[in-house]
């Protein structure tokens, strides 16, 4: 029949053309033509009687005719470049291996076509080979293999090409992906595939070679590529492996090198890296250094706001030094820093925001290259519009109370990364999430609007931890909301669960067991009267200890007769002050403790009945420059100095103090070498209670932390603390409260009915640093403490749910007796790694694995050696 077919052709050829004759004889002989057998030249019009789509799986017909556009009835040329386009669309889709147009037959003016189509298989299932299990999604996602995701041959190869150059990005440069595909005989025209990837090792430098380099050394050169090193043994922080974007970017760093002392005209002719092995590669880099050149005569052009002296003192080039091409850029605008000292931020800093600064070489004459620094000053900006976003939980007037840019004000880059600054420490966004953004700037009008997108974050904590511990079952019950609204209390809708918004901060403490009851409250209102930032604080707390025993069976026995309580309350104010700069703050507070003693002894003190009183002011000055973050800070310091004073009772008083210090001594002595009568346990009792019946003292302490960005996140965090405790009269003598026990965790604060206050040393056991007294031969704190820190951190996450860094530590300090035996470099000393997670709704929780080098104070340790490994649980705000 094909030969017969051929015939009728060829002898027909001569009076009709071929595109029209191959439609009759397929009529005639019953072939099917494809389209692609027509010649689009003489085609004819036909109308369309029937369309019949074969070769479905998935699809239905009505689907594939509605892709088509095609319908019944519609005039269609045949041949012509309507079934071209529609072949076209169809393959655009990429649903189908195969698209071919039949026709089937025609009857004068109408035509009969039928579609074939091939589906392409849909993705079933995917399996990973050769990478981690919780990887596998990320890449999923990543290369878009979802189920139901038709497979193609440019999905294959898309997909091995991504995990190919991911991998060899990250230093795997033998990597090798396979992807095979199955059918899936559960489902229709389905496919399962399996993605196998073969990492291999991670290639390494072996060799750096540098070649025409005679001004600058090999190893200077090494130096500069921060992230490209040669394998060497030892080498744990900075690895040896190869990844092209770090290569490539110490590239530039040896450009940079070379810009710095003076080579301007340096160039890298070439560089090669040659593979030794899978595992090993050489580097060789061939340099042209050029001349040494030195800076000329700089003179600014198109300056208005500022002399050229002023200009001239930012920049910081003088004439003859020689020439360093990243400095310039750097004082003309460094981008490694928002707040640099640069004259584009000086300019920005002033209003002048559409302000442009290009040095341009003017003559470059033997070695000596002279500059204009040509500034295009732009019209003085002001801000029209600053809108806030995402805060949903947090009233707009707690925000724009903090940032430092409004609607009328100059232009300040200064001012937007302060404001960024103080919205972080709020502690109700997310620090990573502050952009400030500029929109519709408008050069001509000299205005520009300013945007802050926030993220909330978590602002309440809640505590609800139970335990057992001196002889019963412990539970602490406490609630922190810091960002209440007092103003709702009563407001039933406000209530979310708690009226929140107002940027207020209310915290309730229970904590009990059979032996020991605490409860504090306190508030504390930031912007008091709204209008100024003039925080102010009241605190109320009660705790109450239960002398306990063990009978014979070793049960605690609790008697609530004889207890000792202290009751407080305390009220402050602290103010933002301008002077020395507005990151100081000036604090006042008041503050009143009653001890009372109930028949309570147990040689913690040497009276167990009656009563002591601490009426004391104290004055604080702090400046706090750290940021953006509250959790993680990467730059800035902290510290603060406060005094604490009560009134000094003993100067109005006639009584003999001098006798009465003598008496408590001479019987302390005769405790110590044999049991007191109970006259004379009477008496000291009765002396203690009459010398400390008002307390006397002054308290001076300092502490400051240093924040210090080293590369990328990595922060060192310098810490210097100072505690001093004094006595206007050495008649009376030292207080037995306010004491610093100095070592372990910080956190032994449960029991702390004397007031005093725990200092963190880790890598000791707690307290065990706190000398012993010469006469009681017993730990009753120190008067005197420092303390050194230097803390190495890294995030390893800083999301709203939860914020982690890990850290390595180095610690030192110690605590004396006396002013007179302190040693400010006679240590005890540690060092130690450690992790801390911050959850908006527990606070802070850490653990620390500290080793301590050197013997603790206590006198059983005497002898024993260093301190060694010790564990510390941290829970609290300690950052």
């Amino acid at each position: 029949m094909e030969k017969r077919a051929n015939n009728l052709t060829s002898g027909l050829k001569a009076f009709l053309p071929l595109s029209t004759l191959l439609p009759i004889l397929a009529l005639f002989l019953g072939f099917q033509i494809s389209a692609q057998d027509f010649s689009y030249e003489n085609g004819k019009v036909y109308i369309l009687a029937g369309l019949e789509v074969t070769g479905l799986q998935s699809y239905n017909e009505q689907t594939v005719k509605t892709y088509t556009g095609l319908r019944e009835g519609q005039p269609i040329t045949i041949p012509g470049d309507q079934i071209s386009q529609v072949i076209n669309k169809l393959w655009s889709l990429e649903l189908f291996t195969d698209v071919e147009f039949y026709v089937t037959r025609i009857e004068g003016d109408d035509i009969y076509l039928e579609l074939h189509i091939e589906e392409r298989p849909t993705l079933s299932k995917v399996t990973f080979y050769g990478v981690k299990k919780r990887k596998v999604d990320d890449l999923i996602n990543d290369t878009d293999l979802k189920k139901g995701k038709k497979i193609t041959q440019s999905l294959i190869s898309n997909t091995k090409n991504y995990l190919e150059n991911k991998y060899r990005k990250q230093g795997f440069l033998n990597t090798r992906v396979t992807i095979a595909t199955s059918v899936d005989t559960s489902q229709t025209n389905a496919r399962n595939m399996v993605v196998n990837v073969n990492k291999g090792d991670r290639v390494k430098v072996k060799n750096i070679d540098f070649e025409g380099n005679e001004k600058i050394s090999s190893s200077r050169l090494r130096g500069a590529m921060k992230n490209t090193r040669e394998k060497r043994f030892g080498r744990f922080w900075k690895k040896s492996k190869y990844i092209e974007a770090d290569y490539q970017e110490d590239l530039k760093s040896l450009m940079d090198t070379y810009a710095e002392n003076g080579y301007r005209d340096a160039r890298i002719l070439l560089d090669t890296i040659r593979k030794l092995n899978d595992r090993n590669i050489d580097i060789q880099i061939k340099v042209e250094e050029g001349n040494k050149y030195y800076f000329g005569e700089i003179d600014f052009v198109g300056n208005s706001v500022y002399t050229d002296r002023q200009l001239s003192q930012v920049l910081g080039i003088k004439e003859g030094e020689t020439y360093n091409g990243v400095l310039l850029r750097k004082r003309i605008a460094d981008d490694t820093k928002p707040d640099g000292e640069d004259l584009t931020n000086l300019y920005q800093n002033n209003g002048y925001l559409f302000s442009r600064i290009n040095p341009v070489e003017v003559s470059a004459e033997n070695d000596t290259i002279d500059f204009e620094i040509r500034i295009i000053e732009g019209k003085e900006t002001f801000l029209n519009k600053v809108n806030v976003y995402g805060n949903d939980k947090t009233n707009d007037h707690v925000i724009f109370r903090e940032i430092r840019t409004r609607p009328g004000q100059k232009y300040s880059k200064d001012d937007i990364i302060r404001s960024v600054r103080e919205l972080g420490q709020l502690g109700f966004f997310d620090p990573e999430a502050i952009k400030p953004e500029i929109e519709n700037p408008d050069p001509n009008e000299g205005t520009v609007d300013l945007r802050f997108d926030l993220v909330e974050s978590g602002a309440s904590q809640i505590e609800l931890q139970g335990g057992y511990g001196g002889g019963g079952f412990i539970g602490t019950l406490g609630l922190s909301f810091n960002n209440f609204s007092i103003q709702n209390l009563f407001n039933g809708e406000a209530y979310k669960p708690v009226p929140m918004g107002d940027g207020q901060t209310f915290a309730l403490r229970l904590q009990a067991s059979r032996t020991f009851r605490v409860y504090s409250l306190n508030f504390s209102e930031p912007w008091l009267g709204g209008r100024k930032p003039v925080r102010f604080n009241l605190s109320l707390s009660r705790t109450q200890q239960f002398l306990a025993s063990f009978d014979r069976n070793g049960r605690v026995q609790v008697d609530k007769n004889q207890q000792f309580s202290v009751s407080g309350i305390s009220a402050g104010l602290a103010k933002r002050v301008q002077w020395p700069d507005d990151y100081f703050t000036i604090s006042h507070a008041l503050s009143y403790q009653l001890y009372d003693f109930r028949n309570y002894r147990t040689g913690l003190f040497n009276f167990g009945n009656g009563k002591s009183n601490a009426l004391a002011y104290t004055l604080g000055i702090s400046r706090s420059s750290a940021g953006p973050g509250f959790i993680f800070p990467l730059t800035g310091s902290v510290f603060e100095v406060t005094a604490k004073f009560t009134p000094p009772y003993s100067l109005f008083s006639n009584k003999d103090f001098a006798s009465l210090k003598q008496r408590s001594e001479e019987l302390s002595s005769i405790q110590l070498e044999r049991p007191l009568t109970d006259a004379e346990r009477n008496e000291l009792e009765a002396v203690d209670q009459e010398r400390f019946r008002w307390l006397e003292y002054y308290k001076i302490k300092f502490k400051g932390d240093w924040y210090t960005r080293l590369v990328d996140k990595l922060v060192l965090r310098t810490n210097v603390e100072f505690g001093f405790l004094g006595s206007y009269n050495s008649d009376v003598g030292k207080v037995p409260f306010e004491r610093f026990f100095l070592g372990g965790d910080g956190l032994g604060r449960n029991f702390t009915l004397d007031g005093r206050e725990v200092i963190q040393l880790r890598g000791y056991e707690n307290n065990s640093l706190t000398p012993v007294d010469p006469i009681t031969q017993q730990q009753e704190g120190g008067t005197v403490y420092n303390k050194y820190s230097l803390e190495l951190r890294y995030p390893l996450t800083l999301k709203p749910s939860a914020s982690i860094y890990a850290l390595t530590f180095l610690e030192a300090g110690n605590s004396f007796n006396n002013f007179r035996e302190f040693e400010p470099f006679q240590l005890r000393r540690s060092a130690g790694v450690g992790l801390r997670i911050f959850m908006p709704a527990f606070g802070l929780l850490g653990i620390d694995f500290g080793y301590g080098f050197d013997e603790d104070l206590r006198p059983s340790s005497v002898g024993t050696g260093p301190s060694g490994w010790q564990t510390h649980f941290i829970i609290g705000q300690q950052f």
